[in-house]
């Protein structure tokens, strides 16, 4: 048995006209070709589907009782065209997008909030966690697109440079430090920096001089995340670093951000993706509105 999806339509076309001539022209078809159809479903079911006289034409037993599967199987082919057509509209799908923590507590909501406002329709999850995890997530298909900083990958991992930001010193407005355009490593006070641990910190301590690293980067000043060094800061129990993207926090601290030189250190951020993971429509547009999105947070 082969039954293809023409004859399926042309039966229930035929089964709701009761007509083969309404039938043929609802579906552009002469009527021998309609009936051939018909025919050969039969043949192939061997099965009588309508009962003919010379006025009328009626489901026979059999085709009463096949009809509600054909409309089942029209149903699904629907569900099925429908489908492969979101799949290839860039206009909507799904993304999944793993951010380190501090980005989707800070850059990725507005990025979201505009790239919804040109594709309403594709449906955007994100999943904030830490750094190593934005691999694993990505590794593990778990998440279509990756974003953070700098981290060892695999070979099934594809790395693509967003931007890169420099470090700012953060302090309180009334600081001796304060009004400073820009700052050298050199001039930030002993015992006074709060610094994030890991690769935060030792990015920082690796580009500076073993003098200049060792008098600034105190192991009780070390905390795990930049909501803390900013609160701490606030309370004038010290002064921190930030990122360019950490801006609307800092301001939200009442605090200033002040650029650090001689030298620039800076922290590159990539967005990773997986080798072998084919991208839907939707992740391609999502891909390529952050990418040029991006560009504005260079520093």
């Amino acid at each position: 048995m082969n039954v293809t999806f023409r004859q399926i339509n042309a039966f229930i076309a035929v089964a709701r006209h009761k007509s083969f001539t309404k039938a043929a022209d609802e579906l552009h078809l002469t009527q021998s070709s309609l009936s051939g159809l018909i025919k050969e479903m039969e043949r192939q079911l061997d099965i009588t589907l309508f009962d003919r006289t010379t006025r009328q034409l009626h489901l026979s037993e059999g085709g009463t009782r096949l009809l509600p599967y054909a409309l089942k199987v029209l149903d699904d082919m629907q569900l099925l065209n429908n489908e492969i057509y979101d799949l290839k509209d860039f206009h909507q799908g799904k993304v999944r997008v793993a951010a380190s923590q501090q980005l989707a507590a800070t850059i990725m909501p507005e990025l979201i909030k505009e790239f919804k406002k040109i594709h309403p329709d594709v449906q955007v999850s994100l999943i904030d966690c830490g750094i190593g995890e934005v691999m694993d997530r990505v590794q593990i298909l778990d998440a279509d697109i990756g974003i953070g900083p700098e981290y060892p990958f695999s070979n099934d991992i594809v790395a693509t440079e967003l931007f890169a930001s420099p470090f700012y010193l953060i302090i309180k407005k009334d600081h001796p430090l304060s009004g400073h355009d820009e700052l050298d490593w050199g001039d930030i006070p002993q015992g006074e920096l709060i610094t994030l641990q890991s690769a935060f910190a030792e990015q920082i301590r690796n580009a500076l001089p073993l003098d200049l690293s060792e008098r600034l980067f105190r192991a009780d000043y070390e905390v795990n995340f930049l909501s803390t060094a900013l609160g701490m800061t606030k309370m004038g129990l010290g002064i921190t670093l930030a990122l360019t993207y950490a801006k609307t926090w800092v301001e939200q601290h009442n605090l200033t951000m002040i650029p650090i030189k001689n030298p620039t250190i800076e922290r590159k951020f990539l967005l990773y993706t997986h080798k072998h993971r084919s991208p839907s429509p939707a992740v391609i547009t999502f891909k390529k509105f952050l990418v040029d999105y991006a560009k504005h947070w260079d520093a």
